[in-house]
């Protein structure tokens, strides 16, 4: 109510009448200026209130711009900021609200620049004191009477809630009846749909691959807007992830009545809204109330879904292993370091990229020191997938009937999923149809806008029928028996389902982490090894122990056993390459973890000291062979030159010898002719350095 008063105030000057006089109209919402008009005009009237206090209407001016705008949240109010910059400009004497409080918390700004305040009962003097403290109680009483309202709606909602009897807005896949009670969607399109969701993500473990499989078959999913043009009512939308996630996250398809999923943050408003929010874990659910509807899982299978979302995300801090990916090495988020209990991450190393190596580096990113261990993958990779290929022998039959199965309930599924698609097509063209005939046939304006949406519904009909029968072409709903057999075949021979160019790395990982929950790995343990422990997914721990590639022998697993082993063979007089292929089949492996050859075995044997068996046993070298050969020894005595001219000439290719592998002694041929020619050599190039001196 405006209550007028033309008695001067001392507090009205002409420096204030100087200036122009501002009328701030405001309505918190849309509804309150459609619903209550009277308000709207009651501010208004208070131009009369600015004229009443002597300024002329030239110079009282109305901001309106903020009609329907909250004064809380983020929403930007333009026409109180237009009036705080006026009153910065100094162009303000006068401000005229309905309620002052609204302006109580910027009295400080209107006290420096001499603005005067006005209400419909009184003014305000900022500068003054008893005048700024009766508008700063103004605005707590205003803010205090705010907050018992809200609180008292808050609470009167929570307990509505907590009986479960709030009526909330429920997704697609449910919906309420005449009574109240929320029930199954009745459209066996949107069940089938939703089934489907929860089946596939129960087979492939990612909310991501759950939207790759339904873009490649063609199918949409079920939502129900909140806003638009057609709010509450079900629409088709595109597969994304955003929109799997929110069908996998809300436990309404559990059956669980949940009030409280989220809470407000004004930190994360954003422009447009009035406040923002965030998700609250569900241990902090204000209410919760389980088999409280009919759902499309249950409670455990929702709790396990949400375990299973969150350790898809690479959190190795949080223990989270992450979704297997396209990278060779097996381990890759199932790896813990044996010496500090951490995740361990993944490199690639070589020229390509394609040797994988698993690395503890937690102590360098956080503290700057040493890594605490590096594994390259390829030896541990290879023993874990020998023993998850043996773990599931006795299996295989039971693996191929159960691929069998699977393969025709996905092939049933998907026919269930387009005969519905192509019934809701038919229904939408039959219902076009109906409306065409229900409309007048003289009202051609209708008619012809009818005609086009029904053949644009036929059109989509024949589009569907076409793509259905397109499937069916290329995916039989039942497999053969020749199909069977062969499946039957590759499941008795995992080996080469397992290394199938088909198999990508993702499947394989996926296989292991179905039989295998972590592997834990220390290569410091032992020398020249990698001691490895495998948790299986049934509880049970085996420990393992694979050689490792080392830089030298200094490192070698077990370099005593060794070097006996080539001393032992050295003493049977088997040449290098003899022990090089026993030390093979003994199992026995070089430092870099390739095979034996002769020349690996010489090095030892020259860098431990152990001589070379001659074919003469340890005695010295004869001057003749027992075949007739001669040594080098003898070569030099029967051609009157040194041993190191015999090699020389062996070099150069004047003698031919052997030897049966390196370090053994020479066995040269020498006829009668080849001794003559070298002597007569021999003597032409000491007469040729006689006659030179």
């Amino acid at each position: 109510m405006l209550i007028r008063s033309n008695i001067a105030d001392e507090r009205l000057t002409t420096a204030h009448r100087a200036k122009l006089a501002y009328v701030y109209v405001r309505q918190s919402s849309v509804n309150q200026v459609r619903q209550h008009q009277e308000s709207t005009e009651l501010q208004y009237r208070l131009v009369d209130r600015a004229i009443g206090l002597g300024w002329p209407p030239e110079r009282v001016q109305v901001i309106d711009e903020d009609l329907g705008k909250s004064g809380a949240g983020g929403v930007d109010r333009h026409g109180f900021q237009k009036l705080i910059a006026e009153i910065g400009l100094g162009n303000a004497g006068l401000v005229v609200s309905l309620d002052a409080s609204r302006l109580a918390r910027n009295n400080r700004e209107c006290s420096v620049f001499g603005v005067l305040i006005a209400d419909g009962e009184r003014l305000y003097d900022p500068r003054a004191y008893h005048d700024r403290l009766l508008l700063g109680l103004s605005g707590i009483m205003s803010e205090a009477e705010l907050h018992q309202l809200r609180m008292r709606l808050h609470q009167g909602e929570r307990q509505k809630a907590a009986r479960g009897e709030l009526r909330l807005p429920l997704p697609a896949g449910l919906a309420y009846d005449r009574a109240g009670m929320i029930i199954l969607n009745p459209d066996e399109e949107v069940q089938a749909r939703l089934h489907l969701v929860f089946a596939k993500f129960r087979e492939l473990q990612s909310a991501r691959r759950v939207m790759r499989y339904l873009d490649r078959n063609g199918l949409f999913l079920p939502a129900r807007p909140l806003l638009g043009p057609s709010p509450h009512e079900i629409v088709w939308r595109a597969p994304d992830s955003t929109r799997v996630l929110n069908i996998l996250q809300n436990p309404a398809y559990a059956g669980a009545y949940v009030y409280g999923r989220r809470q407000k943050d004004p930190s994360r408003c954003r422009p447009g809204s009035l406040t923002g929010t965030v998700k609250v874990a569900i241990a902090d659910w204000a209410v919760c109330l389980h088999a409280a509807h009919p759902g499309y899982i249950g409670w455990e299978e929702f709790m396990a879904n949400q375990g299973r979302l969150a350790d898809n995300i690479c959190r190795f801090e949080a223990g989270h292993s992450g979704v297997p990916r396209k990278g060779a090495a097996l381990l890759q988020g199932i790896g813990i370091c044996g010496r500090c209990g951490r995740r361990m991450s993944m490199r690639y190393t070589g020229p390509n990229a394609d040797y994988p190596v698993y690395c503890c580096r937690s102590d360098r990113d956080q503290q700057g020191s040493a890594m605490c261990q590096e594994v390259r993958a390829l030896a541990v990779d290879a023993l874990v997938e020998r023993m998850v290929l043996d773990a599931l022998v006795p299996d295989q039959i039971e693996i191929a009937i159960a691929a069998a199965g699977q393969l025709e309930q996905e092939s049933r599924q998907l026919e269930r999923q387009w005969a519905l698609r192509v019934e809701r097509a038919r229904y939408d063209a039959e219902r076009a149809r109906r409306q065409y005939d229900a409309v007048e046939p003289e009202n051609r304006l209708v008619a012809r806008s009818l005609e086009r949406a029904w053949e644009e519904r036929l059109r989509v009909v024949e589009a569907v029928e076409q793509e259905h029968a397109r499937w069916r072409a290329q995916e039989p709903l039942l497999i053969g028996p020749v199909e069977r057999a062969g499946l039957q075949a590759l499941a008795e021979n995992l080996p080469r389902i397992w290394n199938a160019a088909t198999t990508s790395a993702a499947d394989r990982k996926r296989i292991l982490r179905f039989v295998i929950r972590q592997v834990v790995l220390d290569q410091k343990r032992a020398q020249g090894q990698v001691w490895l422990k495998i948790v299986w997914q049934t509880g049970a721990i085996s420990e393992h122990h694979v050689q490792r590639r080392v830089h030298t022998y200094r490192d070698y697993i077990d370099i005593a056993r060794l070097r006996q082993r080539i001393v032992e063979l050295n003493a049977e007089h088997k040449m290098d390459g003899e022990i090089a292929a026993i030390l093979n089949q003994e199992g026995f492996v070089a430092a870099r973890g390739c095979d034996f050859k002769g020349e690996n075995v010489w090095l030892l044997r020259t860098r431990w000291g152990i001589p070379t068996v001659k074919i003469n046993g340890v005695d010295k070298n004869p001057m003749r062979w027992p075949d007739g050969s001669f040594s080098i020894q003898g070569a030099a005595a029967e051609l009157g030159v040194t041993p190191q001219t015999v090699f020389d000439y062996l070099a150069r290719g004047l003698l031919a010898g052997r030897q049966l592998t390196k370090g053994q002694p020479w066995q040269i041929e020498l006829s009668d002719d080849q001794i003559s020619q070298l002597r007569n050599r021999v003597r032409r190039t000491k007469r040729s350095k006689k006659e030179a001196s």
